[in-house]
């Protein structure tokens, strides 16, 4: 059975059918071509046509006269259509016309880089030209870092090792530097919240050491599809850029469905396991030899998935494979070598192969629980039909909040992408951090700014600390410390905890946590979660900020109780909307953890608690807040449950327009708030100095209160549950009620349904707090 009548059979068998809330079919489109530059290299043009190519795409040609303009260039089109070409043509032909020219390419992953460079090479290798691409990483063998900086063409890296490697250096990179004509950043919507944070920050101290050396470059930059790419570019990139936006490749008709398990627990709003549902699809589909890819949110819920296919379909285990982070570099490769001659009939993968890795053709894809964001989501489907062919593309569902309110409301799926990507660069303790970088690469000089008008005022700071010397109008770096090494690009605050896993003879760290986190899930006696394995924390060492866990296989997990007090320090702006006040801006947050509680995994019983003894913490962020005066007769329990249900949906819908992961935003409540004098939900960026989450949430009011009403309007749960307003944190039998009834006030409180707030002229951003 082909998959065109595959398709048929899975929209009528009653097994499925009445779980596909949506099913979507994208007509084929036909590719629009555009002639090459006239002036382009012949040696170019003829190593393309041995490829193939003999046109150019629309968007092609277009991102391509705008780089040679001089134009930093933001390119959004779909997976597979061709955006490797935008960069890697300009780029080639300028460097035939000028061997002297470099680039500079950075990508989030290795795996992606390696596959790229892997592209390059076999152009290249049909040029005739001597043109030299090479990876430089925390791999590279040290016998070819010498002649990388001398003889590199295109030096293929990633923000890290541009940061600590590359950068503090530079004196060893000077023919790159002097000739530096272009940078490529590739999936930068991946660069959002801190890390993008940190990639602009390091973007500027890349751009102050070209200009040291007399190079100006011009940043090419990559995007999936989200609401704002051209803001974001801009931001990473601290200049002006063009859009270029409508793709003119081909594609093959796409059949497009969003899938939601069957409830099997109404008064708890339980629904089927999504791995079992995902699990069910993709069986049918690799019966019937259609090459598939299932993605998994873990690498545990991707061997769960490998495990029953295997099981189910004994003739073809062989096969099926798993992706994952873990897997030795030879093995990926056979595996992707297997999807690409289809010796893989189906390879079950983690957000691994999410990325531009090429991995031929596969005709459908399931994806097992939504990845986060819309962006990633189509990142996804755009594995399957990537050669103009029929594919299909299946979201199951979990029972998260976010899952949910895409089941429910698959225009926002199928619509024009509401996400908003976001960095904060002038984030104090992330602009500081890289201001001591910059110094130690080069000298301030008076008045030299970075990126904001208080630079002096952190260098003089700086210098108070014994960190840098002013010496006449320059400031030196002083202090015998590499500033580099000590910043993780992967965090606002440097001082994160270690945490290592004992359960083996040899001990070995498995991860690491912030300090606001640590206290809540690395205590002592508490169940952490890595990757879905079950690890109990031994000791929490606090001094020397290292977590001792081993392996266990528990049936509860743990609960702390976090005693929050948050003071607001400045109040930027505030709207009234009837009796509702929303408001924004910076605030004091000091948490203690008090007790813990062991909740029992399904059913959610409280089965036993225990105390904590750390010392508090305070951080510094932004926050957004609403009050609102309570209905007449509400006792201050009810008030508590509904705002904190109110505060469990709100953060959930919240990160579906923010682009940010749930654990990047914390509420808490005050049944009677010193600030306003009303009942007060407070959600803040879990960042230190704030990442510019608390603003953009407080323009979006209206809509995100409106997607948290219907989330808990579907849930099918009687009394409230963890999927809706977080049944276990309260003792209230009416919690789903009295979420509803707050966030109705909150909505109707003189705003539209759905209406966000406009931007508002506030005080200007600075450094300083």
């Amino acid at each position: 059975m082909n998959l065109e009548q595959l398709i048929e059979v899975i929209k009528r068998d009653p097994e499925h059918a009445r779980n596909f809330v949506a099913w979507h079919v994208l007509p084929a489109q036909a590719a629009t071509y555009h002639p090459f530059p006239p002036d382009a290299d012949p040696r170019l043009l003829a190593a393309l046509a041995g490829r193939g190519i003999h046109h150019l795409y629309s968007h092609q040609a277009e991102s391509i006269g705008s780089i040679g303009r001089g134009e930093n260039t933001v390119i959004v089109t779909p997976t597979a259509s061709g955006k490797t070409l935008c960069y890697n043509f300009p780029i080639l032909d300028a460097i035939l016309h000028d061997p002297t020219t470099r680039a500079l390419y950075l990508f989030p992953t290795k795996a992606l880089a390696q596959d790229q460079v892997n592209e390059i090479y076999e152009i290249i290798e049909t040029l005739g030209g001597d043109i030299n691409s090479f990876t430089y990483d925390g791999d590279t063998a040290p016998a070819a870092r010498q002649a990388i900086r001398e003889a590199g063409h295109i030096v293929v890296t990633n923000p890290d090792m541009l940061h600590t490697g590359i950068l503090p250096h530079h004196t060893k990179w000077v023919k790159l530097f002097e000739n530096l004509k272009y940078v490529v950043i590739d999936e930068i919507h991946h660069y959002r919240g801190v890390f993008g944070s940190h990639l602009a920050n390091v973007v500027r101290r890349l751009r102050r050491i070209c200009r040291f050396y007399g190079s100006d470059p011009v940043f090419i930059c990559c995007s999936a599809t989200i609401a704002n790419p051209l803001e974001l570019a801009t931001a990473i990139i601290g200049d002006t850029a063009v859009l270029v936006d409508r793709s003119g490749a081909p594609r093959g008709q796409r059949h497009i469905a969003l899938y939601n398990p069957s409830v099997v627990n109404e008064p708890l709003g339980i629904r089927q396991s999504s791995r079992l549902a995902a699990t069910s699809l993709a069986r049918r589909l690799l019966a019937n030899s259609i090459q598939t890819i299932v993605f998994a949110r873990s690498r545990i819920a991707a061997e769960v998935i490998v495990t029953y296919l295997k099981q189910h379909l004994p003739r073809l285990a062989h096969r099926i494979r798993g992706y994952r982070g873990g897997y030795l570099p030879r093995q990926r490769r056979e595996i992707e070598a297997g999807l690409r001659d289809g010796q893989v009939l189906g390879v079950v993968s983690t957000n691994a192969l999410e990325l531009g890795i090429d991995i031929g053709q596969l005709q459908s894809c399931i994806i097992c629980g939504f990845p986060g964001t819309i962006a990633s989501t189509w990142q996804q489907m755009g594995r399957a039909g990537r050669r103009s062919e029929l594919s299909l593309a299946i979201l199951v569902a979990d029972s998260t909040p976010a899952d949910q309110y895409l089941m429910h409301n698959p225009e926002y799926f199928f619509g024009s992408s509401p996400e908003q990507a976001l960095v904060n660069p002038n984030n104090l303790y992330i602009l500081t951090a890289h201001l001591k970088c910059a110094a130690f690469e080069l000298p301030f000089v008076e008045g030299e700014q970075f990126g904001v008008e208080t630079t002096t005022e952190i260098l003089e700071f700086l210098a108070e600390e014994g960190l840098l010397k002013r010496a006449g109008n320059r400031w030196y770096w002083s202090a015998e410390s590499f500033p580099a090494e000590e910043i993780s690009l992967r965090s606002a605050a440097s001082d994160n905890f270690v945490i290592v896993d004992t359960t083996d003879t040899e001990p070995r760290v498995i991860g690491e946590m912030d300090r606001f986190g640590a206290r809540t899930m690395l205590h002592d006696n508490a169940i952490y979660l890595h990757e879905s394995q079950q690890y109990h924390v031994d000791r929490l060492d606090w001094e020397e900020m290292k977590a001792y866990v081993h392996r266990v296989d528990a049936d509860y997990f743990t609960d702390a109780n976090l005693a929050v007090k948050l003071r607001v320090l400045e109040e930027l702006q505030q709207t009234n909307l009837g009796s509702a006040r929303v408001a924004h801006g910076e605030v004091s947050v000091t948490a203690m953890a008090t007790i813990y509680k062991k909740i029992k995994l399904h059913t959610h019983e409280n089965i036993g608690w225990g105390k904590i003894r750390l010392p508090e913490e305070e951080l510094h962020t932004a926050a957004y807040w609403v009050s609102v005066r309570p209905e007449a007769g509400q006792s201050p329990e009810e008030i508590e449950t509904g705002l904190l249900g109110a505060g469990h949906l709100l953060t959930h819908a919240a990160s579906l327009f923010l682009m940010c992961d749930r654990r990047d935003l914390h509420s808490t409540v005050e049944v009677r708030s010193p600030h306003t004098g009303q009942p007060t939900l407070f959600i803040y960026d879990h960042y230190p100095g704030g990442i510019g989450l608390a603003e953009k949430l407080y323009q979006q009011h209206g809509a995100v209160v409106d997607a948290a009403l219907r989330i808990l309007d579907h849930c099918p749960c009687t009394n409230g549950c963890p999927a809706c307003v977080g049944v276990y944190r309260t003792n209230q039998d009416n919690a789903k009620e009295l979420g509803e009834r707050w966030l109705t006030l909150l909505r109707e409180g003189g705003a539209d349904r759905g209406s966000a707030l406009p931007p508002q002229a506030g005080p200007k951003q600075t450094a300083t707090s």
